[in-house]
């Protein structure tokens, strides 16, 4: 197993910087998805790793070798596309085992690495077949199977499924899933779906404008995001984010309609006086009594929920409710919030205040995993 280490990436065209500096470790055998909106600089930064990209600056290095001058083919590295990349006269077989051809391997041997591969895909049946005549999903594994016949160090996934309908993407995450414990292999999945993201890896790297906001597990980005960027962006839907004054005499958060939001004061013990921004999940808001007050605009429906769209304190505020009859749009309601649910950022850089760290579950929660289901 090969580990992965970047120190101070960059990456530009002209004078336009879209790396921003990236240090990031990955262990031998880790499953590291990085995650984030186009644009943000993932994919360029994953062409860099493979040797498809120049690195402006900073060091690659693969297994403890550096790698920055060395052609993709010497790097010990293969990637999977989004686009599949299959030549289209060639059989499934021809295709898994092209790579061996080129390298000149006996006919014999290559035939029996083609099988043991398309038998650990679920292809053994569609071996003889031309691409046209395989499915998205299909497609995908046989590119899959190109890339793992070379045995490579470390595998490279570039948004691959993005081309497949949702029920196929479902499929191919498990079948990834189940292939990366069967083979141990060093992977970098790059994608901006945060459902893939959280059912996928072991640690996530949330990339914004050509940097990281915050790498860790998925429980740990999901339950203690260390900026705004990654509230909003983890979860379906993200963290409520409300504008509001700290108390921390009385432990609230003073919202501009004068209602107030308890935090837990032995968690934020240091916070002062003054703006912050206040967040809690969907799923932290008790509905139908407390001391809280919003105005309801409209339902989303998830078969075995409802998300309600509503006003807070004059601000957007997402709620996760069980099935429940119609609401009319501007219908209040009252609610509470655990202040152990509350988390505080800084209003105007958006990072995460100081606190004292609660120990974080390594299993994805309850809530999520059902939406994420």
């Amino acid at each position: 197993m090969a580990e992965i280490t970047l120190r101070n990436v960059r990456k530009s065209y002209a004078k336009n910087e879209v790396v921003h500096g990236v240090n990031l470790d990955v262990a031998g055998g880790e499953l590291i998805v990085i995650l984030g909106p186009s644009g943000c600089g993932k994919s360029t930064l994953l062409r860099m790793v493979a040797g498809l990209e120049s690195i402006t600056s900073g060091e690659v290095a693969i297994a403890g070798r550096v790698v920055n001058k060395l052609e993709p083919r010497e790097r010990g590295c293969a990637m999977v596309f989004q686009n599949y990349a299959l030549y289209p006269h060639m059989s499934v077989a021809k295709n898994i085992g092209y790579s061996l051809k080129i390298a000149g391997l006996p006919k014999a041997e290559r035939a029996e690495r083609v099988n043991k591969v398309a038998a650990t895909l679920g292809l053994t049946d569609y071996l003889e077949r031309k691409p046209a005549q395989l499915s998205g999903g299909q497609r995908q594994r046989v590119a899959m199977g190109r890339a793992m016949i070379r045995e490579p160090k470390v595998f490279l996934y570039d948004e691959p499924l993005s081309n497949l309908d949702a029920t196929l993407r479902v499929a191919m995450r498990v079948e990834i899933r189940k292939l990366h414990q069967r083979l141990g292999a060093t992977t970098l999945f790059v994608t901006h779906d945060q459902v893939e993201a959280m059912t996928l890896a072991d640690r996530i790297v949330v990339m914004n404008k050509g940097g990281i906001e915050q790498i860790g597990t998925p429980s740990e980005v999901y339950g203690r995001p260390e900026t705004t960027y990654v509230a909003n962006f983890i979860g379906s839907p993200g963290l409520n984010l409300l504008k509001g004054a700290a108390h921390p005499d009385e432990g609230i958060v003073k919202l501009p309609d004068g209602q107030q939001l308890a935090y837990d004061r032995n968690r934020w013990p240091d916070i002062g006086h003054g703006p912050v921004t206040a967040g809690f999940r969907a799923e932290a808001v008790k509905f139908g009594s407390g001391p809280l007050s919003a105005r309801f605009d409209f339902a989303e429906e998830l078969g075995i929920a409802k998300l309600l769209h509503s006003s807070f304190g004059g601000q957007a505020m997402i709620v996760h409710v069980a099935l429940r009859d119609d609401m009319q749009s501007g219908q209040p309601f009252f609610f509470s919030v655990d202040p152990a649910d509350v988390q505080l950022f800084d209003a105007d850089s958006g990072r995460r205040l100081q606190e004292v760290t609660p120990a974080v579950s390594k299993a994805v929660p309850a809530p999520l995993a059902q939406t994420l289901s």
